[in-house]
């Protein structure tokens, strides 16, 4: 157990109706009795508290207490709760009366979750999974957070950990005893074991980074010449002035980012240099940097002005079989513009006016919807899951390849290790500040 106890602001700082302290660790409920001047409350019920200053008596706020007994708490530790009035010298005056309480220290970020984690209450995909839920901005990332937060994929991982477990058993008692008469089938069991969970991990992998694109958001890049409407499409698509739109060529020198919430599906909308031979040295660097933007995107959106449809032969190559092109301003052509560009359909739109652009939101949705996670299967949601797996496949398939049984088993038992590092149960001291560093303080 740690020997600690931690507290910490767990709403948002600034004016608010109501403010709460967390408290966690050995010392929660002697805080708690010096802060009250009474003894834990009953488990988990609020009770109405007047909060003082321990040294002065001085009544700093009136409001409600709550007690969780380890290991029935988030921490699995003894907690409490503060709930305050949230002006902001109420908070500060309450939380320079926590610090001024023997045994308590200001917890770091995630410090309550990482003592959940040590407490065995969460493992780490579940741990996450809460910082994703933080950060979800958009129903889909909720809806990947809160199915990770309750354990889908540390669920599947730890049924694939398991059958790796027994058939490193069966393989270890051919080892250990190869004068006994063991059952020839228990040998092709292993080698079944082995083929299948080679093909349910590779097939885990094969999912075009959905769940991560979920979770960070699609990278789309706006491309195209200058002056032909990029910016004012982003500026449309963010619904406010993100990027800086004027009659001048070349205004955008940089990339700009827009995050979108397209049906409640991440997106990242990203402003682009128009590409044209280069006026001057910071426009060829603003022109380059979109280019590297186009190589990386997961989508690219090509606009066009509707008068003048012919791409470059830099914006050509740009337009591959997953590109989206718009033909802006047709408000000012006179005849209808051409349906395709460059062999794929090309959606007519006015941004001035708002004509097709709903047509436009439409098909930049689907073809988001496209690369994003969906289905019942749980999918990775971090890079650190895919470097794990692809770890375990790799070992997978050397042991399926290994005539010598000691050498097999060494392979299940580093496919084993691999899997066990995605859910924290081996090997995970080397990643658990960098998972715990973003986390929100208070959580």
């Amino acid at each position: 157990m740690i020997s600690t106890t931690v507290f910490a602001l767990s709403t948002a700082r600034g004016r608010g109706a109501i403010a709460v302290f967390r408290v966690s660790g050995p010392r929660a409920g002697a805080a708690l009795e010096r802060l009250t001047g009474l003894g834990a409350p009953a488990p988990r019920r609020a009770i109405r508290v007047e909060i003082r200053e321990p040294a002065t008596g001085e009544v700093l706020d009136d409001g409600l207490a709550l007690w969780f007994p380890a290991p029935a708490s988030y921490t699995g530790e003894d907690m409490a709760e503060l709930h305050l009035h949230g002006g902001r010298a109420t908070v500060e005056a309450v939380g320079l009366a926590l610090g001024r309480i023997d045994g308590l220290v200001p917890a770091g970020p995630g410090d309550f979750t990482r003592r959940a984690f040590a407490a065995g209450k969460l493992d780490l995909t579940q741990v996450e999974a809460i910082a994703d839920l933080i950060d979800a901005e958009t129903e889909a990332q909720r809806r990947q957070a809160r199915r990770q937060a309750g354990g889908a994929l540390a669920e599947l991982y730890e049924s694939w950990r398991a059958a790796l477990v027994g058939a490193l058993a069966h393989l270890e008692a051919f080892i250990d005893f190869p004068d006994e008469d063991l059952p020839p089938e228990a040998e092709a069991a292993v080698a079944e074991t082995i083929a299948r969970l080679a093909r349910d991990v590779a097939g885990h992998l094969a999912d075009a980074r959905r769940g991560e694109r979920l979770r960070d958001g699609v990278a789309v890049a706006v491309l195209g010449p200058p002056n032909v409407g990029k910016s004012s499409l982003v500026n449309a698509l963010a619904r406010r002035d993100a990027a800086i739109v004027a009659a001048e060529a070349g205004t955008t020198r940089d990339a700009i980012e827009v995050h979108l919430d397209l049906g409640g599906l991440p997106a990242t909308a990203i402003d682009t240099a128009g590409l044209r031979e280069a006026a001057g040295e910071i426009e060829a660097e603003g022109i380059r940097r979109a280019l590297a933007r186009a190589e990386d995107a997961d989508l690219r959106l090509v606009m066009l002005d509707a008068r003048d449809p012919l791409p470059g032969a830099a914006l050509a190559r740009l337009i591959d079989g997953d590109a989206l092109v718009a033909l802006n301003k047709t408000d000012l052509r006179l005849s209808p513009p051409p349906a395709s560009v460059a062999g794929r359909p090309a959606i007519a739109l006015s941004v001035r006016t708002g004509d097709g652009l709903d047509a436009l939101i439409a098909r930049l949705t689907d073809a988001v919807a496209e690369r994003t996670a969906s289905g019942a299967a749980p999918v990775p949601t971090r890079l650190r899951h895919r470097l794990a797996l692809e770890s375990c496949l790799a070992a997978l398939r050397r042991a399926a390849g290994q005539e010598i049984p000691e050498l097999r088993a060494e392979d299940l038992r580093a496919a084993a290790a691999a899997l066990g590092r995605l859910t924290g149960r081996v090997g995970v001291e080397d990643v658990l500040d960098a998972i715990f560093r973003d986390f929100c303080i208070g959580k």
